[in-house]
């Protein structure tokens, strides 16, 4: 068992935690849910039943994952993030009676490879979050999110674009469409459609 959890971490027998991964103090991981290699969970957060997680993903303080999550490898969660799983919620079906686990159809968010979500941001389910985009703190996401897309405030819409170091790309003087990192020197072009496809990553 080369992985590390806090005595007062509740994680599941069932649950599968990667070499190398930190669980820490009151932080609960549920039944089924599969944590890669190099992970960290920080205090008081939550991972639902079944979730699937990447290697080297770290999930700060008190933030929410309900299932059926999936994160990719790298994908960072700040503190206090919620990932929702009912695009409906209730309390009670129309009768009055307490709605259980058996009265509604979870859907999940997806999170790829590298991408980061501020702190108190939520993803609104079902929403997709593209490669190595960034989630502005206190964003709400209720539509997809594109490949390196820097997303901002209620609801987020697209402010810019981010290179995988996380800084502001910036656009190449009198060369429409094509973007450049200013601390790697990487290069991307965007298309028409608004999407951003890395030609060089620096």
């Amino acid at each position: 068992m080369n992985f590390r959890v806090q005595p007062t971490a509740q994680v599941d027998e069932t649950a599968v935690i990667g070499d190398g991964s930190s669980v820490w103090e009151l932080a609960q991981i549920r039944e089924h849910a599969r944590l890669g290699e190099g992970c960290v969970v920080g205090r008081g957060a939550y991972v639902g039943t079944g979730v699937r997680i990447g290697d080297n993903v770290k999930i700060q303080n008190y933030a929410l994952v309900y299932e059926p999550a999936e994160l990719a490898d790298g994908v960072f969660i700040g503190p206090s993030v919620v990932l929702t799983n009912d695009h409906n919620p209730r309390s009670v079906d129309p009768e009055g009676k307490q709605k259980r686990g058996s009265d509604w159809e979870a859907v999940g968010v997806k999170i790829a490879e590298g991408a980061s979500l501020g702190a108190r941001s939520v993803c609104v389910a079902p929403v997709h979050i593209g490669r190595w985009a960034m989630i502005a703190a206190g964003a709400v996401v209720t539509k997809d999110v594109p490949d390196f897309a820097l997303v901002v405030g209620v609801p987020a819409r697209r402010v810019g674009w981010v290179g995988r170091t996380g800084v502001k790309l910036m656009e190449r003087p009198g060369e429409p469409g094509v973007w450049e990192c200013p601390k790697t020197g990487g290069v991307y072009r965007e298309s028409a459609e608004g999407t951003l496809t890395e030609l060089d990553a620096g």
